[in-house]
């Protein structure tokens, strides 16, 4: 493990180590309340005295086959606790992700501080998961929270489970199989991983959701079930895993990093805006990833260390000055800012026009522009936050999908000069569907001068009765919050806006029955239409920075 752990060093570029004389104590009991017993690992360097202690929480395979990781931790100057989640890893209990993390991580808290070897100060650390746990323990922990480095993730479950209030089905259908066969041996694997892309998006097709857990795994697995049984936001069954609300309160020092095309960076970015307006100075990274890439795993395992380093060690050397750093995807480069948007940004409407084009005037009087959206037919996701497109081919090139007669296009003149794009970005949109339950979803795209047409940031909103209410004239006036992006749009190119009525498989078909999705087994075409007329002037809202 050791000479992986330098090996890891190497290929991510690690800060240098304190000591490479690391023990471990293993498969340490902590009872919970119930008499459920989580089992721990517990490093630590041997001839370093005493040392904060870092808290990492996780349901996958840290503890027993990932545990370089927390060697290294270790080996860069401090105790490191890793505790299997519960029916996790060899620990007791029934898995029931994301929503059992407070309730156990009290009595982890309270265990930790009766050992001799905790000296009062505590870190946490970890990106997705590892990152959710974080803030599931973060408001009980107090003061002995010394500092946090929270990556990849956000802290309220929901919020990335359904986006937009749409099921996130390809990616969490990926993490079931994954979690139900990260225990098998690696023969198992293996025949697991082969094929393993088309098998789940196969069940990503099968009707009723409610069985794909069946269908993926072989067995049922209770908290898929009642994760859709549970659609509705106001459901108090998301209230043990919504911890946003504690944010505010929390005082250790966070670094959030994450990626442009990451999932989870929409509620990672209201965090990080939580804080920052709570008076806290949190840092913020953001780079040109997806959730899978090696490089976001390679960044912030060295961020982590530098970061955490800095706050429980005082070895502040490796900190930067500006406390966000965020990498402008077209001009291909780093930029740092004091925070998060840039304070010298201005929203600029774009405006989409008849035949098609997109200007920064108001529409002129024109007919609305029509589509069928067939969910036996669905739009197909082309890049962007999917599982499957972790490793680089998050960017796509999107003229297949545009080619298809469910898919609007609004493609502005080529442009005379660069533009850089640098924030939140969003989109007010004018339809009309035949159905009172349909999906709308908007995606602004780079149209380089060979006529290529590469996705930037996109969003999607389900519709239901009342949300929203129509208009006098019938119409729906819908805003959506596409993904912040940092992009140039070079000179020569063209910006491009796509309107669409679904992304499959990211996320679940909108079958147009209102039925609970568990449920569907029947599908309804919907008939859309897309206003842009003095009237019904419908627009994107961008980001500008000089």
């Amino acid at each position: 493990m050791r000479m992986i752990g330098r090996l890891m060093s190497y290929i991510f570029k690690l800060p240098p180590a304190e000591t490479y004389d690391i023990a471990v104590e293993k498969d340490l009991k902590i009872p919970m309340s119930d008499g459920i017993i989580l089992l721990a690992n517990h490093y630590y360097p041997r001839n370093l005295g005493s040392r904060p202690t870092i808290l990492v929480q996780s349901v996958y395979t840290n503890r027993t086959k990932g545990a370089w990781e927390c060697e290294v931790l270790a080996q860069r100057g401090f105790q490191v606790l890793v505790v299997s989640g519960r029916g996790a890893c060899g620990s007791d209990g029934e898995l029931n992700p994301f929503l059992s993390e407070r309730r156990d991580g009290i009595f982890i808290l309270q265990w930790i501080k009766k050992q001799k070897w905790f000296n009062g100060e505590l870190g946490t650390y970890g990106g997705s998961y590892l990152g959710y746990t974080q803030w599931a323990v973060a408001h009980d922990a107090g003061t002995m929270l010394k500092a946090m480095a929270s990556h990849l993730v956000g802290s309220n479950f929901r919020s990335f489970l359904y986006p937009g209030n749409a099921f996130s089905l390809e990616i969490f259908i990926a993490w079931m199989d994954m979690v139900n066969s990260q225990e098998k041996s690696m023969l198992g694997n293996i025949i697991n991983s082969l094929g393993g892309n088309k098998r789940r998006r196969r069940a990503a097709l099968h009707l009723p959701l409610g069985e794909i857990d069946r269908v993926v795994t072989g067995k049922n697995y209770k908290f898929w079930q009642d994760w859709i049984a549970h659609e509705q936001v106001e459901d108090p069954y998301w209230e043990s895993g919504n911890h946003s609300g504690t944010v505010l309160d929390i005082t250790a020092p966070n670094h959030l990093l994450g990626g442009w095309y990451d999932f989870m960076l929409p509620q990672m970015l209201r965090d990080y805006t939580v804080l920052k307006n709570s008076g806290r100075h949190p840092y913020l990274t953001v780079g040109p990833w997806s959730h899978f890439s090696m490089e976001a795993a390679a960044n912030s395992m060295r961020q982590s260390i530098i970061w955490l380093r800095a706050q429980l060690l005082g070895d502040r050397g490796g900190l930067r000055e500006l406390p966000v750093r965020i990498f402008v995807m077209g001009a291909k480069e780093w930029r740092e800012y004091s925070s998060w948007p840039p304070d010298d940004i201005k929203y600029k409407r774009i405006y989409l026009q008849s035949g098609g084009g997109l200007a920064d005037h108001l529409p002129t009087q024109s007919k609305p522009d029509c589509y069928s959206y067939d969910p036996n037919d669905p739009t197909p996701t082309v890049g962007g936050a999917l599982r499957t497109f972790g490793q680089g081919n998050f960017v796509q090139d999107n003229r297949s999908l545009e080619s298809r007669t469910d898919v609007l296009t609004y493609t502005s003149t080529v442009l005379n000069d660069d533009i850089d794009v640098i924030g939140p970005v969003s989109a007010e949109i004018f339809v009309h569907s035949n159905l009172k339950h349909t999906d709308f979803f908007v995606r602004l795209c780079d149209v380089e001068p060979s006529g290529k047409s590469l996705n930037v940031c996109d969003g999607l909103l389900r519709l239901a009765p009342g949300h929203p209410e129509p208009e006098s004239d019938g119409c729906l006036k819908i805003t959506i919050e596409l993904w912040s992006t940092a992009y140039r749009f070079r000179h020569g190119h063209r910006i491009r806006i796509q309107v669409v009525s679904g992304s499959f498989p990211a996320v679940n078909r909108n079958s147009g029955t209102g039925e609970q999705i568990a449920d569907i087994t029947t599908m309804k075409i919907a008939q859309q239409s897309i206003y842009h007329d003095p009237d019904h002037p419908s627009s994107i809202i961008l980001p500008f920075v000089d």
